[in-house]
């Protein structure tokens, strides 16, 4: 039953992940990918899209998936199931263990999980630019350099790099995330 499969998938997604929602993409790959759910050019577009939109990238992406694969109660059961373990795991911490935090061992647990969150995510942000800038998307995908991603990308790169040096503060990313999509119409629209 394909409720039951969307929500048993994004639980495991929301229990079995660490470091928020850009620490989950590369177990949503594997979930939605591998159920058949996405190819690897419609979770890129995704991600995207999830990320340039109101919320936590996982719960957009959770709510997309299943509204996509099995309508409303999909949307519902897989927004769920992303979002359940988190909030049980919160509201536990929350009355039962105050003190939780300040224990020594927890706070190490944390810390050597730090390292491992940051290779999930580099991973993943690798293996996103590799499909999305040059086609690959497993070793024997032959090299299609996509120039106008490269063009985006460095035209972000540049006016956020000019911002910040005669600003003296950071671009809001609301006003890159704005700048890309337009450049993605003209880019991807016009040519």
């Amino acid at each position: 039953m394909i409720y039951l499969e969307l929500f048993w998938s994004f639980l495991k997604i929301g229990a079995l992940s660490f470091g928020g929602g850009l620490g989950m993409i590369s177990l949503i790959r594997d979930e939605c990918i591998g159920n058949g759910w996405l190819t690897e050019e419609e979770l890129l577009n995704l991600v995207g899209v999830a990320e340039s939109t109101p919320g936590p990238i996982a719960i957009n992406i959770a709510t997309f998936v299943g509204s996509d694969v099995g309508g409303f109660f999909g949307a519902l059961l897989a927004t769920i199931g992303v979002v359940l373990p988190s909030f049980i795991i919160i509201l536990i911490i929350a009355s039962l263990l105050k003190g939780f935090l300040k224990l020594t061992a927890v706070n190490k647990t944390l810390e050597g999980m730090r390292p491992a969150i940051v290779g999930l995510i580099l991973g993943m942000s690798v293996i996103l630019s590799l499909n999305l800038f040059f086609g690959i998307e497993t070793v024997s995908s032959k090299f299609s350099l996509d120039i106008f991603g490269v063009i985006i990308l460095a035209l972000v790169a540049t006016v956020s790099f000019v911002y910040q040096k005669i600003r003296k503060k950071s671009i809001s990313p609301i006003i890159l995330i704005l700048f890309s999509g337009v450049l993605g119409a003209i880019f991807y629209g016009i040519f």
